[in-house]
């Protein structure tokens, strides 16, 4: 007989009855202890009446304990076709409030999957997250269909996501997921919480969309002045800017940066103000 809250099998059981094994090659690698993934859970914030959509459901841990904390619905995608008897299990364990995909989350349009408000909770795949990630924050139009993303990542990525400008670790990530989102880590797990240990730590990043983000013109324009900028990160933005444009010190001048810092030195605010610069002068972008 089962002691877990929701009566099913512990994870661990439904591992070996199953004969399941992580995958490399999809990224995979599993929580099986109910009680974390629980805590995971309540870091997305309250959930009742909340729609979850979940990418990488694996065993069913996180999706069980979405479940059990309260959320109306979850829809969870899953391309691994051996966790698919193990997530209809626990669909029949919830009639109604839990739904399955099977395919690959960047190639399906999960804004029409399920009705608002929806929040995105996530254990990702690491060969996936930052791809993900970006294919979440280029949801057109802003504000987008969730209320929240709640994503777990290799720790390295979450501070990459979270650094301030002239550190290190701040570049293209950082002002892309910052001038669409007010991104937080709210959680650090070491490699010994996950089956098979991975050999970093891993960090939960919470992700509240920024209703009126600065305008920087359009998106592609920001996405390709931000790439160049960090292409060459080492030089000038005078210099490492030519790639994309002839004259890149008239237009840092007329969005008042000096053509002499580097780009670890603008904010995401000035980047906006040469992206939307550059996106008027060249309107094909």
């Amino acid at each position: 007989m089962s002691n877990t809250p929701d009566g099913l099998p512990t994870l661990s059981d439904v591992i070996r009855t199953y004969g399941l094994s992580a995958r490399k090659g999809l990224g995979q690698n599993f929580i099986l202890d109910l009680n974390l993934t629980r805590r995971i859970a309540r870091a997305a914030g309250s959930l009742e009446g909340v729609n979850v959509v979940e990418v990488g459901a694996g065993p069913g841990g996180l999706t069980r304990a979405l479940l059990l904390e309260g959320a109306a619905t979850v829809t969870t995608v899953e391309r691994d076709a051996r966790c698919l008897p193990i997530l209809e299990q626990i669909a029949e364990r919830y009639p109604g409030r839990l739904r399955v995909i099977e395919g690959d989350a960047l190639k399906i349009d999960l804004s029409g999957s399920t009705p608002s408000p929806a929040r995105i909770v996530a254990n990702l795949p690491y060969g996936a997250s930052t791809e993900l990630l970006a294919h979440w924050l280029s949801t057109e139009p802003w504000p987008p269909w969730f209320d929240r993303m709640v994503l777990m990542f290799q720790r390295e990525v979450a501070q990459r996501i979270v650094s301030e400008p002239n550190s290190k670790s701040y570049g293209r990530l950082s002002v892309l997921a910052q001038w669409r989102a007010n991104p937080r880590i709210v959680l650090t797990l070491p490699p010994r919480a996950f089956t098979p240990a991975p050999k970093v730590d891993s960090s939960l990043v919470e992700f509240v969309p920024v209703t009126n983000p600065a305008d920087a013109g359009s998106r592609a324009a920001l996405e390709r002045v931000v790439a160049a900028a960090f292409g060459q990160r080492r030089k000038m933005l005078r210099q490492s800017l030519k790639r994309l444009m002839p004259d890149p010190e008239t237009l840092l001048g007329e969005a008042g940066i000096d053509p002499a810092l580097r780009a670890e030195a603008l904010s995401v605010d000035q980047f906006c103000t040469l992206s939307r610069i550059w996106h008027t002068k060249k309107a094909d972008v």
